[in-house]
Parts: structure tokens; sequence; C-alpha cells
């Protein structure tokens, strides 16, 4: 549980983060034996290393902010700690990794035709539909379990280890662990969890440049863009407009995924938003948080929209890149880091163009774009 006091003072317009490492070491819990050759990375970042032979470490070039440490090996338990990175270098405490207790795990027995349906369906919400996403491939699928509920509509899924994906559009290797999928298909509800590292692909340098022009693409507009905007206090330089949307149940509205437009009388006040009415400074270093009632209509002019026909839009708003950010009614602040990463990602709700981000969009937590002008 997050509990953060909320100090009602200006961001900063500027932040300079320096690049930070990690140290530690890795010993067997059993023996107190050096484990030599663990996997230690950052979670869903692309920062990583393999332990010595004394079972030491080091990250390098760390970004300040928020972070799962993850340490994984064959024969051991994977060890998860979460730590939060300022303004300077951090030892961890010795790690001490539990021996794995090897289960004959049940074998369940499914007919080919519902896996591939149940795959296709996952595929296409977990991978995404766009442009991207036509380049990204699991490499083994075989991993996954699959649960659907028929009186519920739900599908469910996880991996007994790391997915391989390929991201042939963004230039990485992402090996990613699910601990969670669940997609509700009668109320088009999406959430899915898990840990990742990012790897660089191989490529001659026209790849390359490419890569990070797509990268960089991906993050213009994005959620992480936007939490960063935030924090540096620029908003309106970066291209975002932000807007109060109020929201009533529509008495008329029949149901249906295919007309969630209808679903409510909306009113858009057509009167940008100061920052600080909707996002605010915690007492805990290096976090944030966004408040507000309603929702949040966030336009972002230096793109056009990938979704004209998915959101509420008055005719006289233009087509720009627009999302709408509606709060979860159980939790009152959505909580997010120097990094721009919601710390309590069911507190908040995406439609949109953030809301067909999936894996084909997701950059590292750690990235970082190329300096204006370069």
């Amino acid at each position: 549980m997050l509990r953060f006091s909320l100090l009602f003072i200006l961001l900063l317009p500027a932040v300079c983060f320096a690049q930070l490492k990690i140290t530690g070491k890795i010993i067997n819990a059993d023996d107190k034996k050096p484990v030599a050759n663990a996997s230690v990375f950052l979670n869903n970042a692309s920062t990583g290393n393999k332990t010595a032979d004394d079972g030491s470490f080091m990250l390098s070039n760390v970004r300040p902010g928020q972070y799962d440490v993850i340490v994984s090996i064959v024969g051991y338990e994977t060890h998860s700690q979460q730590l939060l990175v300022n303004n300077s270098n951090i030892t961890l405490s010795v790690i001490a990794l539990k021996p794995k207790t090897i289960e004959l795990k049940e074998v369940k027995i499914q007919p080919n035709a519902n896996w591939e349906r149940y795959y296709a369906q996952f595929k296409r919400q977990f991978l995404g539909t766009t442009a991207n996403a036509a380049q990204c491939r699991i490499l083994n699928p075989d991993l996954l379990d699959f649960e659907y509920d028929k009186k519920t509509h739900t599908l469910e899924a996880s991996s007994y280890d790391f997915l391989e994906v390929e991201n042939k559009a963004l230039g990485y290797k992402i090996k990613y662990k699910l601990n969670k999928f669940s997609y509700d298909s009668g109320k088009g509800f999406l959430y899915y969890e898990g840990i990742s590292v990012f790897e660089d692909m191989k490529g001659n340098k026209g790849k390359i440049r490419k890569w990070k022009k797509h990268r960089q693409d991906a993050y213009l507009g994005s959620p992480m863009h936007f939490l960063r905007s935030i924090i540096t206090n620029q908003l309106t330089s970066q291209g975002f407009e932000v807007f109060k949307l109020i929201r009533k149940p529509n008495p008329e509205y029949k149901g249906g995924l295919f007309d969630s437009k209808n679903k409510y009388l909306q009113t858009l006040i057509k009167q940008p938003l100061d920052l600080s009415a909707f996002a605010k400074r915690t007492d805990k270093a290096g976090f944030y948080a966004l408040g507000f009632n309603d929702c949040l209509y966030i336009m972002y002019n230096k793109k056009s929209s990938s979704t004209p026909d998915d959101i509420y839009r008055p005719l006289d708003m233009p087509d720009y890149a627009t999302s709408i950010a509606t709060p979860d009614e159980h939790e009152a602040y959505a909580f997010f880091d120097n990094n721009g990463i919601i710390s309590n990602p069911r507190s908040i709700i995406f439609e949109g163009d953030w809301g067909i981000y999936r894996m084909a969009e997701m950059l590292p937590v750690d990235y970082e774009p190329p300096a204006q002008g370069k």
C-alpha cells in the first residue's frame, strides 16, 4: 500500500538526473556461498548484468526512479525487492537466494483448437494491433497457460517462465515473465503485469538509426512523456493540453462493446487546466501524484489521433492524438516516479490513443529520448 502526504508546491521547471550505480552481492541462503552467473536486472528496464564468481554485481547508468531489482537463476527462487534511486549510488545489503524446491507440475491436456483460439486473442491484446505490433513475435508461446471463463467472457493467462518477445519495430528483445493477464471481452477491460528485461537487438548503423527514430516516435505523446513533462513543468512546451471532461451515465445506453461512446453523457470544459489542478508532489522524494475529479481529457498536439472514431471528440476540437484518463473509484490518487511510471496502475484507466498501447509500444522505464537537435 502506497501512503504519501501531498505537498501543494510547484513542480520544478527543470530537473537534471545523474546516471548512478547499484552494487551488491548474491549468496546461497543455505550454505552462504556466492552465487555466480545469476541475472540481476531492473524490472521493465534495459539495465542488467551477471554476477561474478564472488557473487558481486554492478548495475551502471541507472536513472533515478523507483525500480524492482530482480535476481534470477536456474535452481533458485526468483528474488525481487523494491528500490527507490534518488541522486546517489546505492550498495545493497547481501541478497540470499533460496534454492528452489522442484515440484511436479500438473499436466493439463487442452484441445489444440481452444489453445490456438485463446492464443490468437491473447496475442491481439498483449502485443496490440498497431503497425509496430505487426513486427512483433513471441518466440516461445508454448510457455503460456490459458484459462477461459465462459460466464464472464474473461480470458486469463500466465507464463511459467520468461516469454521471449522480439520487437523488430523498436529493436528490442524482451524477456517477459507474465504473472497475470486478464481480458474481459464483454467490457473490453484488459490488465496484465509481469517482470521483464529489455535488450537492444543487433543491427547495422541504418537499422539502429531507424530503431532510435521509432523509439522516439513511440515515446512522444505517450503516458511516460506526459508524466515526465508534469515533473519538469513543461506540459505546454512539450505539446500537451489538458482539459476537464464531465461524464454522467446515459440512461438510454443499451450496452455493448461497440457502442461505448454512447455509454455517457459527456461535457468537455474547454478551458485548459492548470497543472496544479491535477498534479502534486508528495512527501516522498521522487514521487508525484495525479488526483482529479471527473476525467482528464489529454491532447498531444504534435501528432494526429490513431483512434479518431474511438473517443468522444466535439466537432470544434482538432484531430490531435487524444486520450481520456479516468480515476479508479477505489483509489484517490495515481502515484508516479521520476521515470514517468505509475506505481499503482489499477488506479487509472486510459482510453483513446493511450488505450491501445500494448507491448509493441512498450519502452524500458529507463528510456531516455535523444536531446533536442540531435
